[in-house]
Formats: structure tokens, C-alpha cells, sequence
């Protein structure tokens, strides 16, 4: 759809990342207006708005509310609104789809047979993506071997070939899910200890694919499987990181695992790279994916995250990086990845800054007020560009990021926080026991996560405003729908609000998402308790009731 928009607007107005829970910015929606972009003109010319329709996720908010207010569009797609219908059509147009469920399970290392199979569940525990793992060429039965591709060509593993992906994507579509795909586009496999040459997916494989080969074409993405994919050329010099505060080595020079470790061969962005991984992106992209996770963004140069990612990739889908850093604002890390990530990108990203900021207020001895207003000092994400998160794959898989876990208890109460803040997409992470240590299998679907996402979804679009805080616990409501409190502590906490100044409903019933428990505020001075150990997400019962 183009609106041809008769008023002189600044191009600020459709930045990349509107969103409207940021009210004083012109942030207004990461959906319809998100993929805008505002062409040249002269002074007595109209602003020319392309809006990206081709996403079914945005699709039909926009499309449904655009017809119903607007004259009918010509033959070219385009209306002309004045600035006052504009602002009115934003307004109307993004609402629907801020209202829209965001959360992510993040379906970590799951067949792709067995998410098809459980689509329907997932979709009615409230989520609205699917982040499956890695799909292309790969073998071992280890998790880690799924981030070693060995051709992008096909998709054949442990988890499944190209056909089940197929089926996959059309089972989370026909339920409503969109379907997310983790990617590799950093490196290939370390085969050192299997051949010394750098073809990928090298003769061994070649000859397998020869073999079987009616199999493999109806596996085939794209491209020639009787030739290698890329060879010795392709690649960046074969030395390991030693320097992790070193842009250049951390984005040209290869991850090892330590000494003797030949580490996994880091890809150029020449041409005939940056051409196949594209071809690669849009194969995935045909086959109904909707969102791609960049696997070890970090390492990435935005020049050659730019030559991969080009408008025809980005069009329609949900784009969010893996760039790992210590904390936010002030952090080395994010200095030096974290911030060029998102200046020279209109990515999303993993919110590590927020998640640092739930470790330092969990923490024994911690003060819950650093997640008052993270934002504010630089601890979280913009919003729009947020992906909020309590563990992720890595930190109960991988030794070197055990540290970050949270304890049991107070991931759970960090989940709360997450799922009841306003703001960012949250990811849910559920596994089949990798680590051995069966916190999150089959994490999707505990009874508590499940009601902290229900209380997610309900609450979306709603203001947040802060009722109070310490260092053991805090308390805030989001709109007139619901409120949150989490008390860290080892005894329970009583906390009076002011309800004479504030948009809570009085003489209504709120009723706790966990624990069943209710609040009816019939007073100014009304007091709530928090179970020590604990947290309430009190949300609004709306049913009618006889008084």
C-alpha cells in the first residue's frame, strides 16, 4: 500500500522503530510503519510513504483499518490523506497491532517434526512465534553441532530435512504461529580434524549427496549439490580471538575453544559469500519463515551484516541479533558491538543490557530499583528493538555462561518482571534437558509461565507506572488492568498505595494470575501484601458479576 501524504513531515517521523509506548517520540508502531521509507522530494512535492504489506503479520491490521476509513485506493495502491487523517490512521493502524501477542518460544534444539505436532498447544498457551534451531546441512547428534553448518543448501539433521521444515511451517501457519529461524551465517564447521582444505561441504559429502541423490534434490533449497558450496577463498585467515576488546579479531578471526583448537572458520563477505547466504535467507523465507535470530551477530562487521541483510531480505520479517555484552551503557561490550549493532542496523537484539540489570537486582544483597526505569540510564533496550529474556540457550549449555543463570526461584520472579513490564518481545526458553539440569524441559508449558503470559498478552499496549519500590521488592500497575509486585526477599512485604491518585479501578476485582489470589481496592490508602519469595500479577476481572 502507498499513501501519498500532502503535508511536509520530517523524515524523523517514520523512523525505523516506531513504537508508541515511547509517547514523547514520533516511535509509533514497529509494524505497518516500521519498513516505511520516505523517498526524495522536491519542497512542492508530497511525501511518498512505501509501507511493507507483505508481511502476513502486519498485514491485515493495516490493510482491514486502512480500507474501512479511507477512500478506495487506485490502481497504483495509493490514497492521499492529510496530516490529521495521517496521525488518526497511525493511531488506529498500530494499536491492533501492538495488541497483537508477541511472546517467543525459543523451541531450543526441538525437532521440526515435534514442533509441527505441538503447534496447536503452543498457539494456545498464548505465544506468537516459534524460534526453531538451525536449519541447514549439519551431522552429530551434540546441540552445538547445529551451529556447525556444513551447507546451506538443503536442510538435513538430527532435527529434521527439508520436508519437515515444510510441514512445519505450514502447521505453525495454519494455527496462527509465525515461525522464527535460528542462523549461522558467521562461520562453517571446524572439520580440522577430519581434512585439511576448507571446501565446504567438501567431497565426503558430495559423494553422499551423488549417492542418494532423488533424496537430496527433494532436500535441495538452492543451487548446485553436485559442487561445493564454498572453498578456502571464501574464508577469513585462520587465527583465533585473543583479544575480545578487539573489533577487528572478534569480527574477522575465528572462535576457538582453546589451545591446539583449529576453531570454526569465519566467512568473508565477498561476493560469491554474501550471494549464496542471501540465496539461502530467501529459500527460508519461500518455505514461510518470518524471523531470522543471527547466531553470533557479534562477530559480524555491519558491512557484512549489510550486504547480507538488503531490503529484500529485511521485507517481512522479524530481524534480532545475538550480540552478548556484560551490561549496557558504560559496558565495553556494549560500546564497542552492542551500540554499533543497532546504529548501523534497524535490527532488534537480545536485551543483554536489561538482563544484566536482572542479575545485579536478584543478586543476593542486589537492589530490585535498578529495574525501576532501566531504559532511563541506558540498562535496557528501546523498546521497539528489544528482545527481553531471563536465560538463554547458551547460559545452561555452555560452561562459560553457567554464571549467568539466575537462581530458580528468582528467574521465576525475573519472568514476572519480564512478562509484566511493559514493553520489548519476550522469549521463553524450553529445552529437552541438554544440560542435565531439568529446570527448562518442556519449560514452555509449566502452569506459571503459562499464567504469566496470559497476563502478558492481556496487558499489552498499557501504560506502565510505577507504585513502589525497594530494594526488596517492587510494585507497578500497567494501565487500569493489571498490576505487578515481586518480593525478592525472605518475608512478606506490605505495601500502601495512594489509590486516590492513580487509574486503578476501585471497587473491582483483581485477581492473581499465579496464585488465584484477589485485591478489590475500596479505599485511598489501600494496602497489598507480597508473599515472601514471591510475585503477584493481579489482573483485572472484567466478567460481569451480580452485585
Amino acid at each position: 500500500m502507498r499513501s501519498l501524504i500532502d503535508s511536509s513531515l520530517p523524515a524523523s517521523f517514520f523512523g525505523p522503530n516506531m513504537h508508541a509506548d515511547e509517547p514523547h517520540q514520533a516511535r509509533l508502531c514497529e509494524g505497518a510503519l516500521a519498513t516505511a521509507a520516505i523517498q526524495g522530494r522536491s519542497p512542492s512535492q508530497p511525501l511518498i510513504v512505501e509501507y511493507d504489506c507483505s508481511n502476513a503479520h502486519q498485514r491485515p491490521a493495516f490493510l482491514n483499518s486502512a480500507s474501512s476509513m479511507l477512500a478506495p485506493a487506485n490502481r497504483s495502491g495509493s490514497v492521499a490523506v492529510n496530516y490529521k487523517t495521517l496521525l488518526c490512521l497511525v493511531l488506529m493502524l498500530c494499536a491492533p497491532r501492538l495488541l497483537t501477542a508477541q511472546a517467543i518460544l525459543h523451541a531450543f534444539n526441538w525437532t521440526y517434526a515435534e514442533v509441527a505436532a505441538k503447534a496447536p498447544e503452543i498457539k494456545a498457551l498464548g505465544y506468537a512465534s516459534v524460534l526453531v534451531s538451525p536449519p541447514l546441512k549439519s551431522e552429530g547428534s551434540a546441540w552445538w553441532a547445529r551451529y556447525q553448518p556444513q551447507d546451506y543448501r538443503l536442510i538435513d539433521s538430527p532435527l529434521g530435512n527439508t520436508e519437515d521444515f515444510r510441514a512445519m511451517a505450514a502447521q505453525l501457519s495454519s494455527n496462527g504461529l509465525q515461525l522464527y529461524a535460528d542462523i549461522v551465517v558467521n562461520h562453517m564447521a571446524n572439520e580440522a580434524g577430519q581434512r585439511p582444505d576448507l571446501n565446504y561441504p567438501g567431497q565426503r559429502v558430495l559423494d553422499r549427496y551423488a549417492s542418494n541423490s532423488a533424496y537430496y534434490e527433494r532436500q535441495r533449497l538452492f543451487g548446485d549439490l553436485r559442487e561445493n558450496l564454498l572453498t578456502a577463498a571464501d574464508f577469513h585467515e585462520a587465527r583465533c580471538i585473543s583479544d575480545y576488546n578487539n573489533v577487528f579479531q572478534v569480527q574477522n578471526w575465528r572462535l576457538c575453544g582453546g589451545a591446539g583448537d583449529a576453531g570454526l572458520p569465519d566467512l568473508n563477505d565477498h561476493n560469491r559469500v554474501v550471494a549464496q547466504q542471501r540465496a539461502y535467507l530467501q529459500a527460508l523465507k519461500d518455505l514461510g519463515v518470518s524471523g531470522f535470530r543471527i547466531d553470533a551477530a557479534k562477530h559480524m562487521s555491519p558491512k557484512q551484516l549489510a550486504r547480507i541483510f538488503t531490503p529484500d531480505i529485511r521485507a517481512g520479517v522479524f530481524v534480532f541479533g545475538e550480540v552478548i555484552t556484560g551490561a549496557g551503557v558504560g559496558d565495553t561490550g556494549y560500546s564497542l558491538y552492542l551500540a554499533p549493532y543497532l546504529a548501523n542496523t534497524d535490527h532488534s537484539a537480545y536485551d543483554f543490557p536489561l538482563h544484566s540489570a536482572l542479575r545485579r537486582g536478584f543478586a543476593f544483597g542486589g537492589d530490585l530499583r535498578v529495574l525501576n526505569d532501566p531504559l532511563s540510564n541506558g540498562q535496557a533496550l528501546q523498546s521497539a528493538r528489544a528482545v527481553t529474556f531471563t536465560v538463554t540457550h547458551d547460559m545452561p549449555n555452555n560452561a562459560i555462561f553457567r554464571g549467568q543463570i539466575l537462581d530458580p526461584v528468582d528467574e521465576t520472579l525475573a519472568y514476572a518482571y519480564v512478562l509484566g513490564r511493559q514493553g520489548g518481545r519476550p522469549l521463553l526458553y524450553s529445552d529437552h534437558n541438554e544440560s542435565g539440569d531439568r529446570r527448562w524441559q518442556d519449560a514452555y508449558k509449566r502452569p506459571d509461565l503459562r499464567a504469566m503470559l496470559h497476563f502478558h498478552n492481556q496487558t499489552l499496549g498499557e501504560d506502565q507506572y510505577q507504585l513502589a519500590s525497594a530494594p526488596c521488592f517492587l510494585m507497578f500497575r500497567r494501565g487500569a488492568k493489571g498490576v505487578v509486585g515481586i518480593n525478592k526477599c525472605g518475608s512478606a512485604v506490605d505495601i500502601e498505595i495512594n489509590a486516590n491518585f492513580d487509574k486503578l479501578s476501585w471497587y473491582t476485582t483483581y485477581r492473581d494470575v499465579l496464585s488465584g489470589a484477589q485485591i478489590r481496592i475500596d479505599r485511598r490508602d489501600y494496602r497489598i501484601t507480597i508473599p515472601a519469595r514471591s510475585a503477584r500479577l493481579w489482573l483485572r476481572d472484567d466478567r460481569k458479576t451480580a452485585d
